[in-house]
């Protein structure tokens, strides 16, 4: 019953609050600025995540920032769904951290494109259905090597892997996770809007070439 009615607004508040500076950790600038001296954002695309951390050369660097991004909107939707016993909590927990990495408020609000840390949420909010979206972003990149077209398909496909029937795989209460998986698709179409345009153009750059 808790979670139909759902936490009172000021512990909803705080969760998300919570949520967002945990999300807003520029892991990528940190983990480059400490063992390179560089700025990733004065790099390649300029963005601050994993992929373009990659252009540093430094694979180790580019790999711990994915699993950082990708850890912390877990990590601020499963402390919260544990410590109020809500669904809806741990969503507008993770939810927070995924606008955090894309707008930080000690960047200025300037952040990455949120691929990493959507799918961290989705593998903490229902494991089947991150797999799933995972699943679709090895596909499309095995088939176009187009990251970013990777990204919008996926993103695009959370929401409705979400309302499957998938409980007996495990998958708790659908609403929170297919408004969270929504949501989150609408901003990583916005924060893509570049490439989007690339796509139509023919000129988005494929995995493993230069960027143009």
């Amino acid at each position: 019953m808790q979670d139909l009615v759902g936490p009172a607004l000021g512990t909803l508040a705080v969760v998300a609050i919570g949520g967002y500076l945990l999300g807003s950790i520029p892991f990528g600038v940190i983990l480059t600025r400490l063992v390179t001296g560089e700025d990733v954002r004065k790099i390649g695309s300029g963005n601050i995540g994993a992929t373009n951390v990659l252009r540093t050369g430094r694979k180790d660097l580019a790999f711990a920032t994915l699993i950082l991004d990708a850890g912390k909107g877990a990590v601020a939707l499963l402390i919260a769904r544990a410590l109020f016993d809500s669904e809806v909590a741990g969503a507008i927990a993770g939810g927070a951290a995924f606008l955090g990495h894309l707008f930080p408020v000690w960047l200025g609000f300037r952040g990455g494109k949120g691929v990493a840390t959507f799918f961290g949420l989705l593998i903490a909010a229902a494991w089947p259905l991150g797999l799933l979206a995972g699943a679709t972003w090895i596909l499309v990149a095995a088939l176009f090597r187009i990251s970013s077209l990777s990204a919008l398909v996926s993103s695009a496909a959370a929401p409705i892997y979400a309302l499957l029937p998938l409980a007996a795989l495990g998958l708790p209460a659908p609403q929170p996770v297919a408004v969270l998986a929504l949501l989150t698709a609408v901003l990583i179409w916005f924060r893509h809007r570049e490439n989007i345009a690339r796509l139509f153009k023919g000129t988005e750059p494929r995995i493993g070439a230069a960027k143009a």
